[in-house]
C-alpha cells in the first residue's frame, strides 16, 4: 500500500514538474510545435504525388445555410496532373489549400449557375491562384452566357486590392496582367456540349432543371477511360441520368424535405416567416437524397456521393436520416460527402480510392 502511494505521489510530482515547466517554457515550447506545424503543412502538395488519372476532391459540400463545417458549393476535378474547379463558394479557395492542393495551379474554372453560394468564393480563389504563383494569365471562368457580367463585377470589385498588391509585392511577384478572371461564355446548351477539350480530359456541359435560376448546368469530365458527373443544382433530371451513363462517379445535390420541413417550423414558432417561407420555397427545385440515388441506378454509375447538403445538421449519426431510404434506390456504394473528402479514379483501372485531404 505505502509503495503504491508513494508511486502515485512521484507520478503526481512528475505531472506537476512537466505542468510547470510546460508554463515555464511555453513561448519556446509553443515556437517549436509552430515550427513542426510549418514543416509539415506549408508547401503540402497533394497534387504532386498523385497517379495519372481521374481525381475529384469535394472543396465545399455546403449551401447558403450557415454550416461551420461545410464551405460553399465546390468541388475540384484532376485530370493527370490539370486541376480544375466546378464552383467557387465561400470558404472553397481555404479549403482547396488546407487539402494541400495549391490554388496557383488552377487551371480553369467552371460554373454551374449564379447563385450567390456558387460564385462568392471568386474572388479569394481568383487572389490566391494569382499571388506568388508564376502565372502571367488570369484564371479562364467557364459558363453560359452570363458569366461575363459575373467576371466584370469581381473585376471592379478587386481593382484596387489588386492594385495594391502589386504596388506593394512588384510585378514579378504578382503581374497585374494575371490578376483576377477572364470569362469564357459558352451559349446555354439545351443538349450535352462539349465546352472543353484538351490534354485527353473532355468537360461536357449539360442544362438541369433548377427554375427558375436559368441558366443551370451540370458538367461531366471524360479523361483515359474514367468519368464523372457533377449534377449542379437541379431537381431530379432526366438529363443527369442521360449524361451520367456509366459515369464512375456521380456528385449529386441533395436536400432532405422533412428536415428543412421541420427547420422551417421552427422558424416560423420563433417569430422568423421570412425565413421559414424561403426553407419551404428552396424544396421543390433541388433534388431528395432518394431522387438522386434513383437517378444514380437509371445511369449505371459506379458510386454515388451526395453534395450541397440542405439543411446542415451537426454531427454524422444524421446521415443516415439525411438519407432516409435512398441506400435503397441504388446499388452501389452511397456516400454523403463532407469537405476534404476525394475519390482517386486511376487511368487503367476501375478502382475508385476513397480518403481524405484533411
Amino acid at each position: 500500500m505505502k509503495k503504491g502511494l508513494r508511486a502515485l505521489a512521484g507520478l503526481l510530482l512528475l505531472i506537476g514538474i512537466l505542468a510547470g515547466a510546460g508554463m515555464l517554457f511555453q513561448q519556446q515550447i509553443g515556437m517549436w510545435l509552430f515550427q513542426r506545424g510549418v514543416d509539415r503543412g506549408a508547401g503540402r502538395d497533394n497534387l504532386a504525388s498523385l497517379p495519372d488519372g481521374l481525381h475529384i476532391g469535394l472543396c465545399g459540400t455546403g449551401s447558403p445555410l450557415p454550416n461551420r463545417d461545410r464551405a460553399g458549393a465546390c468541388t475540384v476535378v484532376i485530370a493527370g496532373k490539370a486541376m480544375f474547379v466546378v464552383d467557387a463558394g465561400e470558404g472553397g479557395a481555404r479549403n482547396i489549400a488546407l487539402m494541400g492542393l495549391p490554388n496557383s495551379k488552377i487551371r480553369a474554372l467552371f460554373l454551374t449557375h449564379y447563385h450567390s453560394d456558387h460564385i462568392d468564393g471568386l474572388g479569394p480563389m481568383m487572389l490566391l491562384r494569382w499571388t506568388a504563383s508564376g502565372n502571367t494569365a488570369p484564371l479562364p471562368v467557364y459558363g453560359p452566357t452570363g458569366v461575363e457580367a459575373v467576371i466584370a463585377g469581381f473585376s471592379t470589385a478587386y481593382a484596387a486590392d489588386n492594385g495594391y498588391r502589386t504596388a506593394h509585392h512588384g510585378p514579378k511577384i504578382t503581374p497585374p496582367q494575371a490578376a483576377g478572371g477572364v470569362a469564357m461564355p459558352f451559349a446555354v446548351p439545351t443538349a450535352p456540349t462539349v465546352v472543353y477539350e484538351a490534354d485527353g480530359l473532355k468537360v461536357t456541359a449539360f442544362p438541369v432543371d433548377h427554375r427558375p435560376v436559368q441558366p443551370a448546368v451540370g458538367y461531366r469530365f471524360d479523361y483515359k477511360g474514367r468519368s464523372v458527373t457533377i449534377s449542379g443544382d437541379t431537381g431530379k433530371s432526366k438529363m443527369v441520368e442521360t449524361v451520367a451513363k456509366g459515369s464512375d462517379l456521380l456528385i449529386h445535390e441533395a436536400l432532405q424535405p422533412e428536415m428543412v420541413t421541420k427547420l422551417a417550423a421552427r422558424l416560423k414558432a420563433a417569430g422568423r416567416p421570412q425565413t421559414a417561407q424561403i426553407m419551404r420555397d428552396i424544396i421543390d427545385y433541388h433534388a431528395t437524397p432518394a431522387q438522386a440515388a434513383e437517378s444514380a441506378q437509371i445511369a449505371g454509375v459506379k458510386m454515388l456521393v451526395l453534395s450541397h447538403i440542405v439543411p446542415p445538421y451537426p454531427m454524422r449519426y444524421l446521415n443516415a436520416a439525411f438519407l432516409g431510404d435512398a441506400k435503397d434506390k441504388f446499388a452501389g456504394p452511397l456516400f454523403v460527402g463532407e469537405d476534404g473528402d476525394y475519390y482517386s479514379l486511376p487511368s487503367g483501372s476501375k478502382a475508385i480510392e476513397r480518403g481524405s485531404w484533411f
